[in-house]
């Protein structure tokens, strides 16, 4: 394992933290601006500033290969020139040298050869660039409505019980892969989907109060955070099914450009997805669009769609390429108990026996998935 996988895993830890913190922001925000389509549209659109940095990234690099090759020919022609004109006993010593000569009879042809391939890499780029942005194209609905639900998931239940959903994500990723033949089924498998359904059966059911509330308000609570729980469990198909297709479309992680991909997905969201807030509010998921009627608001909810989408979605996406899918998507199941220390220690939530085995039993159900899958990968590299 090299530098890069080790530094992959503190992306991982990075990420995590920077979820829990901006979750907990989240819910900050809504308590003064509770608007979870109007904070989904600003984060995603922010995305979109992924699309001019991969461009300038590229050009830096494009940049930088011509003056690299550049300088590379001159040192060629400049040796060159050095050998004829040199006097000829020194040409004939430098003749003997079986090294020059084969700088110059190989060093030349590799230079032609870069030449003679730039419109094919040209071609290539633009052929890439294009995919990409047809991927994004319909993977840009599936990110959208992922991240629309965990806001509304964060705006009607606790950060620890929209963790422990989201974590079901990877559940979900095996579940959709399977349906397409992407992935394996074993009895494991099966166990470990079943373990993890029943764990978010119990955190469902299980009782989430504050030391603070009134006894009258209990119930209300409890309504809400069962909303909060469908909306949590929604968003973690959506993001199976999300990891699924991008698998599907684009390879492996590393073959397509994440920074260009998401830049796509927040233009796509911020042309397409403004009028969804009016037939929202009209049948009462929403409350009427407003936009945050102070600056410190409008502050806040401009930091946080910069950390929530456009530094957490970069560091996973770094992870993902890497490390491994199955580490990156392991990692998000630490945000479990870091979520409920938070909450515990910022809002002085209490959790109920049955909550806590219900987070235990989600936990080992989606470790012991990945387990299997890395088994059974191992497996097969050692029939090849």
């Amino acid at each position: 394992m090299g530098w890069r996988y080790h530094a992959g895993l503190g992306l991982i830890g990075a990420f995590v933290l920077i979820w829990v913190s901006c979750a907990e922001i989240t819910q900050r925000i809504f308590e003064e601006y509770k608007q979870p389509f109007a904070l989904t549209y600003f984060g995603v659109s922010v995305m979109s500033i992924y699309f001019p940095i991969s461009v300038f990234k590229k050009w830096i690099c494009r940049l930088l290969n011509i003056l690299f090759r550049k300088i590379h020919e001159d040192y060629i022609s400049v040796r060159t020139d050095g050998i004829l004109q040199r006097p000829e006993t020194d040409l004939k010593s430098s003749l003997i040298d079986d090294n020059d000569i084969r700088e110059r009879e190989e060093g030349t042809p590799l230079v032609k050869k870069e030449k003679d391939e730039t419109p094919l890499l040209a071609q290539s780029n633009e052929s890439s660039s294009w995919k990409i942005a047809k991927c994004g194209l319909y993977l840009t609905p599936i990110w959208f409505a992922q991240e629309y639900f965990s806001n509304m998931a964060l705006a009607n239940t606790s950060v620890a019980s929209t963790t422990v959903l989201n974590s079901m994500s990877g559940l979900f990723t095996l579940f959709f892969g399977a349906l397409i033949g992407q992935d394996s089924v074993n009895m494991t498998k099966i166990a470990a989907v079943l373990i993890s359904m029943a764990g978010a059966v119990m955190t469902t059911t299980g009782k989430t109060w504050v030391a603070d509330k009134l006894i009258s308000s209990i119930s209300d609570t409890q309504k809400h955070s069962i909303i909060g729980d469908v909306f949590g469990l929604l968003s973690a198909v959506c993001y199976g099914l999300f990891t699924v297709v991008l698998k599907n479309s684009a390879g492996s992680g590393d073959m397509v450009d994440m920074e260009k991909l998401f830049g796509c997905i927040g233009i796509y969201s911020f042309l397409g997805f403004w009028w969804l807030a009016w037939p929202l509010s009209a049948v009462g998921i929403e409350p009427y669009f407003k936009f945050p009627s102070s600056i410190s608001t409008w502050e806040i909810v401009i930091a946080n769609s910069i950390f929530s989408s456009v530094i957490s979605d970069f560091l996973w996406a770094l992870s993902i390429v890497w490390t491994t899918p199955l580490v990156a998507t392991l990692g998000m199941s630490l945000t479990i108990p870091i979520a409920m220390i938070a909450d515990m220690v910022i809002h002085g939530r209490k959790y109920s026996t049955m909550y806590i085995f219900g987070c235990i039993q989600v936990f080992a159900g989606f470790t012991l998935a990945n387990l299997s899958d890395k088994i059974s990968r191992s497996d097969k590299e050692l029939s090849r």
